[in-house]
């Protein structure tokens, strides 16, 4: 049923099923509209919009974007500037709440600033939400080529969104996160890939479940792994023309250069698939229990 991909880390390179985020998309889809449909969650107050249709649209619109890149491969010049079309429906809904937690410049209103003349509502919705959803959902498709990466990473993130909502909001991601667990499991092992189907939609949700929840801080926080990640391959590419890259000599991956967490990870050290992943998965629960503490601390 689905196109096959060859395991690159793997002795023989085995051919693995791809693209099975697509049922991460379907069954969380189908389960938020329900929740739409029977009124189990509350509306918002502004739009009038359920978040659990809201947040469904924004899963679709991940899971479309990385279906359309498995399918024609789109370079990165041009697939960075996706997610900005999927955040229109957090805008056109007016989902979110403009109010916003910082570390350091305790709680930013929207509604009654304003910067260089210009409201700060219109800020939140045209600027602010674009960039969170864009950032986040690149960040994490970065993140990738190991297997593990693209699901333990983003569902501990996940988790820790959920632990940090409200329980009238926890209600959403009741089926996603188990969803994601299941193929994170599989995933671990070998035994399938999400591919980019998979990882957009799971960083549109990490994006989208946050504007909802108004916990943007939190996640700013528990992604900082991703975003160094990203930073250093953005920065080695543009200013040295490089990518990077992790070797394999059959049984350990091992690298001779720092320009990804991968690479950083392995560098001038021979380390298994599995224990890379541990060590990155390990630093992003840390980021996210960080972004946990501060959030609790704050309240």
């Amino acid at each position: 049923m689905f196109p096959k991909a060859r395991d690159l880390h793997k002795p023989n390179k085995p051919l693995v099923p791809n693209g099975l985020g697509i049922i991460y998309v379907l069954v969380s889809v189908t389960y938020l509209f329900l929740l739409g449909c029977l009124g189990l969650v509350e509306v918002n107050a502004t739009s009038g919009a359920s978040p659990a249709l809201t947040l469904a649209v924004c899963m679709l619109f991940g899971g479309f974007m990385g279906l359309v890149d498995d399918w024609m491969d789109i370079p990165w010049r041009y697939k960075a500037f996706l997610p900005i079309f999927a955040a229109l429906p957090l805008t056109a809904l007016r989902e979110g709440t403009p109010v916003m937690a910082t570390y350091f410049w305790g709680r930013i209103d929207f509604r009654v600033t304003s910067f260089c003349g210009i409201p700060g509502e219109i800020i939140f919705y045209f600027v602010i939400i674009p960039l969170i959803v864009t950032i986040t959902t690149n960040a994490v498709n970065q993140l990738g080529g190991l297997n593990g990466l693209e699901t333990i990473c983003p569902l501990i993130v996940l988790f820790g969104l959920f632990l940090g909502s409200s329980s009238d909001v926890q209600i959403l991601l009741y089926v996603p996160l188990s969803v994601y667990l299941l193929l994170a499991y599989f995933n671990f092992r070998g035994k399938i890939f999400v591919g980019n189907t998979g990882s957009f939609a799971i960083g549109m949700t990490l994006a989208s479940y946050t504007l909802v929840a108004n916990i943007e801080q939190t996640l700013a926080i528990s992604i900082l792994p991703f975003i160094f990640n990203s930073s250093l391959i953005l920065l080695t590419y543009f200013i040295f023309r490089k990518k990077a890259r992790v070797s394999f000599d059959g049984e350990k991956l091992f690298s001779n250069h720092v320009r990804s967490l991968i690479t950083v990870v392995t560098y001038h050290r021979r380390l298994s698939e599995r224990q890379v992943v541990t060590v990155i998965s390990l630093l992003v629960a840390f980021s996210t229990t960080i972004a946990l503490l501060v959030q609790w601390f704050q309240l």
